[in-house]
């Protein structure tokens, strides 16, 4: 089985995810950047970052280890948010990123992400090496001496600057309520909008080291509807435990997924854009919507870092996903909450409508999502009657839905997802594909 997921390497931490395995990737990653000449010339800097988590010091110390005997210096920025680590990359000019995080996963699970040089993520075929490479015996060139570890008190202002560097709208006026899911976005998010003008009510953020996502965040919105009613609040924020995503509440407590917030940042006079890239889980009405106005979509994998690298290579400026992962070219590399945040807010300060007038431009196809768990995923592609009984749903949906069933790549499930006209027949149709997926592959 695959190490790297689709986004980077995850598990419980201690268990799948120990401090041997962080060390070990630590020095396959400086061996396959060594090789390739990305350190060709200079003394090698990478920057790590980590999450709430309790578990990051430990795996953050294994990190450490790995890069500085691998000749690496390494500059620890402390609990930032993912975009954070990529954003200080390009910014302080160095080699190479790590972030520990299990971004919206629970405490006990942790994660290991790289980034590259340019900022973004590790590609399939890099991963694939250090994969390989990994726990194999390697000695850092001659040449380079034993790195580093610097720590980076800075940084946090640097990378709050440039968020607002972005902007040009005062939130004045504005009250919004943010959940930092006692995550990352704990030690950043309240401060840039209330350095924006916004009167902030900041929930879940006091991270504890275990509470990280807990009935909380992006995955948990139940209290962020209650305290943006409650407070009479203009809208609200929701972010995961790294903050490379966000959800949106309006004032009545509707949500505002990631696929109504491209559809409104692709109206936003400051991001012009023809084609909006999406993924196969992007809901319809978005699509038909976009279509309507004269733009174009364009679905890829699911994934954050598959609707990066189509953006890249067709020269779009705005994608991103339904659970709020949204990429700005002309501002990031990466999936960045905060960032989409803040433009979103701008554009409700602009137009001086509220959210939920904003958000009115699609009709939302119903969508029914279930993840079954305790199956056999890596079987998926190859059982008949499960893909005999997909296709006859289509056939029944036609025009007006489709049928998603793809193997997680960051947890052990299959999710099954029906989008049509009415909720009565996606659930209908997910139930029984779901109950089949279940008896076909359990373990």
């Amino acid at each position: 089985m695959a190490l790297f997921g689709t986004d980077g390497v995850r598990g419980v931490a201690g268990v799948d995810l120990t401090e041997k395995l962080a060390h070990d990737l630590a020095v396959a990653a400086a061996e396959v950047l060594t090789e390739s000449g990305e350190f060709a010339g200079h003394r090698p800097v990478a920057i790590v970052g980590q999450d709430s988590r309790e578990s990051g010091a430990y795996l953050e110390a294994a990190i450490c280890k790995g890069l500085t005997e691998s000749g690496v210096d390494v500059r620890k920025v402390g609990i930032l948010p993912t975009p954070a680590v990529s954003f200080l990359i390009t910014e302080l000019k160095a080699d190479l990123g790590v972030m520990i995080s299990a971004s919206h996963n629970p405490a006990q699970d942790n994660g290991i992400k790289f980034f590259s040089r340019t900022g973004r993520k590790l590609d399939d075929a890099i991963e694939g090496k250090i994969e390989r490479l990994l726990g194999q015996p390697w000695q850092r060139p001659a040449e380079m001496e034993i790195g580093h570890e610097i720590e980076d008190t800075e940084s946090r202002e640097k990378y709050i600057s440039y968020l607002l560097g972005t902007i040009e709208s005062s939130f004045a006026g504005l009250k919004i309520v943010v959940d930092c899911a006692n995550g990352a976005a704990s030690f950043v998010a309240p401060e840039v909008l209330r350095l924006a003008g916004a009167e902030v009510v900041a929930i879940s953020a006091s991270p504890n080291g275990l509470n990280i996502n807990q009935n909380c965040g992006s995955t948990h919105l139940e209290n962020l509807i209650a305290t943006v009613k409650s407070e009479r609040a203009d809208l609200g924020i929701a972010h995961d435990g790294d903050a490379d995503r966000v959800l949106a509440i309006d004032h009545e407590g509707n949500v505002v997924d990631g696929d109504y917030i491209l559809g409104i940042l692709a109206d936003h006079t400051h991001l012009p854009t023809k084609t909006v890239v999406g993924t196969v889980m992007t809901n319809l009405g978005l699509i038909r919507a976009l279509e309507a106005r004269g733009i174009g979509f364009i679905a890829t994998p699911v994934g954050d870092r598959y609707v990066l690298e189509k953006m890249t290579a067709e020269g779009h400026t705005l994608g991103g996903e339904q659970s709020g992962h949204v990429i700005m070219s002309k501002y990031g590399n990466t999936g960045d909450g905060l960032l989409t945040a803040l433009h979103l807010i701008s554009h409700v300060a602009q137009s001086k409508k509220s959210l939920k007038e904003l958000a009115s431009f699609m009709k939302r196809y119903p969508q029914v999502l279930i993840n079954v768990s305790g199956v056999a995923k890596e079987k998926l592609a190859h059982n008949q009657r499960i893909q005999e009984s997909v296709k006859k749903i289509e056939s029944q949906l036609g025009l007006t839905g489709r049928v998603l069933l793809r193997a997680s790549g960051t947890e052990p499930l299959i999710r099954v997802m029906i989008e049509a006209e009415n909720r009565t027949d996606a659930q209908q149709f997910a139930e029984s594909l779901a109950s089949l997926v279940k008896s076909e592959l359990s373990l």
